[in-house]
């Protein structure tokens, strides 16, 4: 597999960078899922946290699930904003992805052009408009992501907790299906795809119990945010 070269050299990398990376379409230049993806944003931000033990779960009974931070403030500007508003007080999960993902998806593109992951090029509408299109960068980072989830989704094997985590985001999400042309889709797909979303995670993966447990927490979220949005 190519999944464990991927997970060491992408260390510095967020899951939230790899995210919108693997939500772009290169065939059409587009972002599958953009009418929810500020929630998918601010969910991989959230999973980032927890991994780096910057956030975790709290069962405040009545209230329902609660994040709060934890650990030392993150130096990364694009987690720091988050672990700011749940250090504040324990939040509700929906009131934490929709106050803190609008603001994301320009300074996450913005760092997949600057390591030349993505590109962004002029072109004219029409022959005469000036305007900007995204088009992949040539890294080869996005179609060896791809790879590594259809070998989990498609043929069964058994996925590091890096690439666990992404495909889990990305099927709550709602896009795996638009990936078709890439991962299959099909009952099976369906299935490993909840189960990851649950996170049950890789056998063999070293994941510590709280970033197991927001991954299941984030992904319930965002799959109901994409029921009222696609209503």
């Amino acid at each position: 597999m190519t999944d464990d070269s991927i997970h060491v050299r992408r260390t510095r990398t967020l899951i939230t960078e790899d995210l919108l990376l693997v939500l772009f379409q290169p065939a059409s230049g587009t972002i599958a899922g953009e009418n929810t993806l500020f929630y998918v944003l601010a969910g991989g931000v959230l999973t980032d946290l927890a991994q780096r033990s910057g956030a975790e779960v709290r069962d405040a009974g009545f209230r329902g699930t609660l994040i709060q931070a934890a650990g030392e403030p993150p130096e990364d500007e694009l987690l720091r904003p988050m672990w700011d508003y749940i250090s504040q007080k324990p939040r509700g999960v929906q009131g934490v992805l929709a106050a803190n993902g609008p603001t994301l998806r320009a300074p996450v593109l913005e760092r997949l052009i600057e390591r030349g992951d993505l590109r962004r090029v002029k072109r004219r509408v029409l022959g005469l408009f000036p305007a900007t299109a995204l088009i992949d960068g040539g890294s080869g980072r996005r179609e060896e992501l791809v790879a590594a989830m259809r070998t989990v989704l498609v043929d069964g094997e058994e996925s590091t907790e890096r690439i666990a985590t992404l495909t889990a985001l990305v099927s709550a999400s709602g896009a795996l299906p638009v990936l078709h042309r890439e991962i299959p889709w099909s009952s099976a797909t369906a299935e490993r795809a909840k189960i990851l979303e649950r996170g049950d995670v890789a056998a063999g993966a070293a994941a510590a119990a709280v970033t197991r447990t927001m991954i299941a927490v984030v992904t319930n979220s965002l799959i109901a945010s994409a029921v009222v949005a696609n209503r």
